[in-house]
């Protein structure tokens, strides 16, 4: 199943008149569709309906095809015999769901370095400082953890904001021992490294990270807290009986518990088609190239005055391909504004749903009651990103 990009072809006109191809250099927002997600939908339309339940030969493809998608999942993931895979709308659904199934009384540990969808669901919060190194990291938790015994630490795999890759194995590990779970935002981690060894609990991610734009995302983990907890969404599909009276009802079982309603059914193949083409590519020589790119991009913007990138853990430490910069003379919005009119560069400005990573990382202030900051630019890519695209940003920073 190919992993070329459907729209690399894209091309825009500059003002001078140019036309030249579009550089996306916005991944960690938006990943572009890849061919095997594109071909896997297209495959599906002629002959898709709802799944589950119904006779005719629509439901029954479908339902096939849903059930399919869930098993491809479940391998990418590592999930065991007592996960399992449900298909949510994206991260921060899938995350709100988890927090929804907590266990009355769960304490949950959160690093104030997240994405809000993995900063903002979660109640009985113990929030730690974002660290500054990974023994600052584990120290952190072995306290907190210490302190609360019935716990849940929920981590980013990967920043979206520095691209860092966090000690998950280390952190998973420890949790354990403690006799907590751990859940693994991994928006950010699975469109570039493998996810099935992390040791974690739960993972969740999106497809439209996952070169499958198509609203649809993922929570696989264990089984017992989810079969636990009211259905997410109460409805159709969630229900397996309902009775004449107000609360006369059973709820199902698995996944069906927390989809209520129709599911996304294109959404779900169109993940699934991108998770089996990546676990039969050569994931190590993707990993290669995008460092590659990662070390020309970093080392270009280390030679351009007033341009600093910014990281939690230092410049060495492991990263995705995602880097963040501040300026000390411009706007990073009106950077990114000139970079896609001049250049025809699609990059990102701003806080990325992370104030207080982005806060921290360029030592802004809080003003007003939840504070405002310039913010940073952001350049991030993936699978169709190339050499020309890093060296035109760099151009473009120069210039800008």
């Amino acid at each position: 199943m190919s992993l070329g990009i459907v729209g690399d072809d894209l091309k825009v006109t500059l003002p001078d008149g140019e036309t030249r191809p579009f550089a996306h250099l916005d991944y960690a927002a938006s990943a572009p569709c890849v061919e095997a997600a594109a071909q896997a939908v297209a495959d599906l339309l002629p002959r898709y309906g709802s799944v589950h339940r119904g006779t005719g030969v629509r439901s029954q493809a479908s339902t096939l095809a849903y059930e399919l998608a869930r098993d491809v999942v479940s391998e990418f993931v590592g999930a065991g015999p007592d996960d399992e895979v449900i298909f949510t709308r994206n991260t921060t659904d899938a995350l709100n769901l988890l927090a929804r199934a907590l266990p009355a009384g769960t304490t949950t540990i959160v690093f104030d370095g997240e994405h809000h969808a993995n900063l903002l669901p979660w109640p009985n919060q113990v929030r730690l400082p974002a660290p500054s190194s990974v023994a600052e990291a584990i120290e952190a938790v072995d306290k907190a953890l210490t302190e609360n015994k019935k716990a849940l630490l929920t981590v980013t795999g990967a920043s979206n904001v520095t691209g860092e890759v966090w000690p998950i194995k280390e952190l998973a590990e420890l949790a354990h021992r403690h006799g907590a779970r751990i859940a693994v935002d991994a928006a950010q981690l699975a469109p570039h490294r493998p996810i099935n060894d992390l040791g974690a609990d739960y993972v969740a991610f999106s497809g439209h990270k996952l070169y499958a734009p198509f609203g649809a995302g993922v929570l696989a983990g264990r089984r017992d807290w989810l079969d636990a907890a009211d259905p997410y969404l109460c409805g159709g599909g969630a229900s397996a009986a309902v009775g004449d009276r107000p609360g006369e009802r059973e709820w199902a079982t698995g996944p069906a518990r927390h989809e209520g309603g129709t599911p996304n059914l294109l959404g779900a193949v169109a993940i699934a088609a991108v998770c089996e083409a990546l676990t039969h590519a050569d994931r190590d020589v993707l990993h290669e190239r995008e460092q590659e790119l990662l070390a020309r991009l970093r080392a270009g913007i280390a030679t351009i005055p007033g341009v600093t990138e910014v990281s939690l853990f230092g410049p060495d430490h492991p990263r995705v391909g995602i880097v963040s910069m501040a300026f000390a003379n411009d706007d990073p919005a009106d950077v990114a504004l000139r970079l896609g009119r001049d250049h025809g560069i699609g990059v990102r400005a701003g806080q990325f749903c992370a104030h207080p990573l982005v806060r921290r990382l360029t030592g802004s202030t809080v003003t007003g009651e939840c504070g405002v900051t310039p913010g940073l630019l952001r350049i991030s890519f993936g699978l169709g990103s190339t050499t020309e695209h890093v060296d035109r940003v760099l151009v473009g920073l120069r210039n800008s």
